[in-house]
């Protein structure tokens, strides 16, 4: 069973790929250069206060704007090990799952779960748990080339070990 297990960082509803990396930074495609710049347009203490295995949660069509890969890719450089959410926006869904950035949409789960919870998240079944207040949420489960592809680390090396 894979799992994610972290403590939130919680943002609202359309944050864009402009706030999750700046394009001031898409000059770079180092995962390491990106992460010391993730999120830092809407949250300042994000890339201080992050720690690997932490998780965000947000509410609806995160992911929005540019199709830019860089977004998740910087998400996934700074530690964060899923992103729940009531929606996300298409290209970010299909560019997370691409390098292997596990996200769930859930949104009973994205809008009660709040910033300094403690969640887990099983990506066989799709629950999520939230420690802190002990409640449990029914997310959207992977189907299992998705989960095959994330456990690979992205779409790359899936094919690659085909």
């Amino acid at each position: 069973m894979k799992a994610a297990h972290g403590t939130v960082f919680k943002y609202g509803d359309n944050v864009d790929t402009d706030v999750i990396i700046p394009a001031r930074y898409l000059n770079s495609s180092d995962p390491k250069e990106l992460a010391q710049h993730c999120m830092e347009d809407i949250d300042k203490e994000f890339v201080a206060n992050v720690a690997k295995g932490d998780i965000i949660v947000a509410e609806k069509n995160f992911g929005c704007g540019s199709s830019r890969e860089h977004a998740p890719i910087a998400i996934k450089a700074a530690g964060i090990s899923c992103v729940i959410a009531e929606t996300f926006a298409r290209i970010f869904y299909r560019n997370a799952i691409n390098i292997g950035l596990p996200i769930v949409e859930c949104p009973q789960a994205a809008k009660e779960i709040e910033a300094g919870d403690e969640v887990e998240v099983d990506f066989d079944s799709g629950v999520i748990k939230n420690k802190t207040k002990g409640a449990v949420y029914q997310g959207q489960a992977f189907p299992e080339f998705m989960q095959k592809i994330i456990d690979c680390e992205g779409l790359v090396n899936y094919i690659n070990q085909k």
